[in-house]
């Protein structure tokens, strides 16, 4: 505890945590946007099926790996406060960090055996490479006021983002490259299986080794946390416990439970952005041919990836300026305006110029989002829980988000209504910043 109050605000132990960005976000790039999407549709028309037995029956691929994320966001919402309590109740929330943080990166290196006939071990590797890369960032989220004081939060927040797009795009081009020219990597035809599939396999297990060795800059200069005084009984059920007692400060702090129920809305649309822009693309848009409707995904993530680095910057030195709430509001009202310009999407230009904006407004929303509940928290060392009723929120918002949108496309017949349906959570978001102190 004395270690972590010494150190808070120094330049090492800021980096020191915003370096895990760069440690982790490989993942959410490489697996969640990139390359497994395509290595798993890959499978299938190896294959040439398009369902798979599986639980006594037949599935299509596409619900099969829906349903799966979802289960896992259920089983995130559940773990991350439990997790969160007792690792504030402990006073060593590094030790958890570590576990989840090893957790989904072995489940990474694990994806490398995913195959149709390994189908039951490549899903449990694909849900725990979820819930590994989810609960560490919830809990590296809560170090934030720990290690930063408010002045330096936005900065700090900003700059952690900004490294995960550079780290992951770094990772993705090799990736890609590897991909697109196996036979320059030793990567060949033999044993009947495809090169190309090969090393997207190879991919994953650099996305793992990756995770694990940037994140020891991380381990070694973050504080272990701070332990909290208490009766030693029921510690499994105290993060729960430790929700309700944040759900009782949040009534007597309006500030903050008007931010949360803010964030709420909003980020239930960026989030659903975030999952299904991709295969928005691919339906909706005009490609020429199979080979341009791959690269022209690969570009526009990449373009995301590269412009949200600006995004995150600009937006930082904007709440400096303006104020995060006034800032924030301005950010909801682009996405409202982006929401509008997606329906009208229709060629390969339309989609990059859309996946530039998306950029900008993506790395500022999610930096600037964190910054924002930081700064609004009350004076207490239980940061754990705190951040952990933050990301409970979001992963609720994704349950609830991706399930919406697909209800709507499903009954119009088109992505292109629900990205208006979308708009209208960014309204929302809009009004219910507009009623939150402006002063942060």
């Amino acid at each position: 505890m004395v270690q972590a109050l010494a150190l808070k605000g120094s330049k090492k132990l800021l980096n020191a945590w915003a370096f895990y960005d760069w440690a982790n976000s490989v993942y959410s790039l490489v697996i969640s946007s990139a390359i497994f999407p395509i290595f798993y549709g890959a499978l299938f028309r190896v294959a040439g099926i398009e369902k798979v037995a599986i639980f006594g029956g037949e599935i299509a691929r596409a619900p099969l790996i829906s349903y799966v994320t979802s289960l896992a966001f259920v089983f995130i919402a559940i773990v991350t406060p439990l997790v969160s309590g007792v690792a504030d109740y402990l006073g060593n929330k590094k030790v958890f960090l570590k576990f989840f943080c090893y957790l989904g990166a072995l489940s990474c290196i694990g994806l490398y055996w995913f195959s149709l006939e390994n189908i039951y071990f490549g899903l449990v590797c694909y849900f725990f490479g979820l819930v590994g890369f989810w609960v560490s960032f919830a809990i590296n989220n809560s170090y934030l006021p720990d290690i930063a004081y408010p002045e330096q939060q936005d900065r700090i927040s900003a700059k952690g983002f900004s490294l995960g797009y550079i780290g992951s795009v770094i990772l993705l081009v090799f990736n890609l490259a590897m991909v697109m020219k196996p036979e320059v990597f030793g990567i060949t035809n033999d044993e009947g299986g495809v090169a190309e599939i090969k090393a997207m396999k190879y991919s994953f297990i650099s996305v793992g080794i990756w995770w694990i060795v940037f994140s020891q800059y991380t381990f070694a200069h973050l504080p272990k946390g701070y332990k909290r005084e208490g009766v030693r009984d029921h510690i499994i059920l105290n993060g729960f416990r430790e929700l309700k007692s944040v759900w009782h400060q949040l009534g007597e702090n309006r500030s903050l439970k008007r931010y949360l129920g803010a964030f709420f809305v909003y980020s239930m649309a960026v989030q659903t952005i975030m999952l299904i822009a991709t295969y928005f693309g691919e339906e909706e848009i005009a490609w020429g041919t199979d080979s341009e409707r791959t690269t022209g995904l690969i570009i526009s993530i990449l373009v995301i990836q590269l412009v949200a680095i600006i995004g995150a910057t600009v937006t930082a030195r904007a709440s400096q300026a303006f104020g995060n709430v006034k800032t924030l509001i301005v950010i909801n009202a682009i996405w409202v305006l982006l929401c509008i310009y997606a329906y009208f999407l229709q060629t390969p230009m339309d989609f990059y110029t859309a996946a530039g904006l998306v950029g900008i407004v993506m790395g500022g929303i999610q930096a600037l989002s964190r910054s924002t509940y930081s700064k609004f928290l009350p004076e207490t060392t239980d940061t754990t829980s705190f951040f952990s009723f933050y990301d409970v929120a979001e992963k609720i918002g994704i349950i609830i988000g991706t399930f919406l949108y697909g209800i709507v496309a499903q009954l119009t017949g088109s992505m292109r209504n629900s990205t208006i349906f979308l708009g209208v959570f960014f309204l929302m978001g809009i009004f219910l910043l507009s009623r939150v102190n402006k002063k942060n």
